[in-house]
């Protein structure tokens, strides 16, 4: 392998029934950054059928190049077809980074693409950056310039880990949703399409979709949501969660919570903010009750407004809060969400 044949920023914009996750754009909001340091362009690669008309939306978010996969064997997601998509188009144009969305759909493709090209990949990065590896320089041993280094937690989320991959290419990351920012949406802008299909014949490891059974979840997407009431161990008990649920209502904002509450069976899995839940970055975070730990900051400290309650005037919560309160949440709570209706109904009035 000659690492220097590899050029370029590579992101899978994953899309279903012709609507792309919201993951996609994220990847190319980073896929610039990293592409700047290097001095290349972004790519976004499209798997699908029937999704050439696609291409301009991914442009809209600042993709240079698209590639279009478009074949009806790629019409349902199947992991066969969508490996044998994915690996053809990395074999071919040969990226010198591929970043794919750590979605249900990610975590199954890009493991099996990895493999396929024979190179590493790390899974559920929640930073990405350019830089020397090792990081800091060894006696002895080549430090190399210009690779990506992914982080992620690891052991169950107690300890960073950031990772490089300098001997093969391409350098393959799943990144986990929300974490990236999207650029802003440019209407019109145009970006080169190359229309490319490997060719697809079905193997014993190709599998048929006999019915597509679509649920409607009853939870909230915490991480669409502007304003967040996230509620921690502090809160006491799951009945305590109504003063919360008071405030998110008063302030058009949606309750979420952190791992401990999870864990005690209070909230569901789906609320849960940090880096063994979900990594939001809303224009106001409340942390009522929430203690700070590094696991719960990773997942909002880059939240717009934080305004952190909580009776322990040494919670690290408070280290990344932008507004601070130091007390009893019962009467906190209660009292600010009186006085947000009392205020929204004298400027109704």
């Amino acid at each position: 392998m000659s690492l220097a044949d590899y050029k370029g920023v590579f992101i899978f914009a994953e899309q279903v029934d012709h609507k792309f996750s919201g993951i996609a754009f994220e990847l190319i909001g980073k896929a610039h950054d990293l592409a700047a340091d290097l001095n290349t362009e972004v790519t976004a690669v499209v798997l699908g059928s029937g999704i050439k008309d696609m291409a301009d939306e991914l442009a809209a978010y600042g993709a240079d190049k698209v590639i279009v996969v478009d074949d009806p064997a790629l019409e349902i997601y199947r992991t066969e077809p969508y490996a044998h998509a994915l690996a053809s188009v990395i074999n071919e144009y040969k990226p010198e980074i591929m970043l794919v969305g750590a979605t249900a759909i990610g975590r199954d493709l890009g493991p099996r693409v990895s493999a396929r090209v024979k190179t590493g990949l790390t899974a559920d990065c929640t930073s990405l950056e350019i830089g020397d590896f090792p990081i800091n320089p060894v006696e002895g041993k080549e430090q190399k310039h210009n690779q990506l280094l992914m982080t992620r937690p690891a052991f169950g989320g107690n300890t960073i880990a950031t990772i490089a991959c300098p001997d093969n290419r391409p350098q393959m990351a799943t990144v986990r949703p929300g974490v990236m920012q999207k650029l802003e949406k440019k209407d019109g802008a145009k970006a080169e399409v190359i229309e490319y299909n490997p060719g697809f014949t079905p193997n014993n490891m190709y599998y048929e979709v006999l019915e597509v059974v679509k649920s409607v979840s009853s939870t909230v997407d915490i991480q669409a949501a502007d304003i967040l009431v996230s509620g921690g161990r502090g809160v006491g008990s799951p009945e305590n969660f109504a003063i919360l649920d008071d405030l998110a209502d008063a302030i058009g904002g949606t309750v979420a919570c952190s791992r401990a509450v999870v864990d005690n069976g209070w909230k569901p899995k789906e609320l849960q903010v940090g880096q063994t839940g979900k990594t939001v970055r809303p224009k106001v975070y409340f942390a009522i009750g929430i203690s700070g730990a590094i696991q719960h900051a990773a997942g909002m400290e880059e939240s717009d407004l934080i305004i952190a309650i909580n009776k322990d005037e040494t919670a690290p919560i408070f280290d990344i809060a932008h507004i601070g309160l130091v007390g009893d949440l019962n009467k906190i709570v209660p009292e600010l969400t009186k006085q947000i209706r009392e205020y929204k109904a004298a400027k109704a009035n």
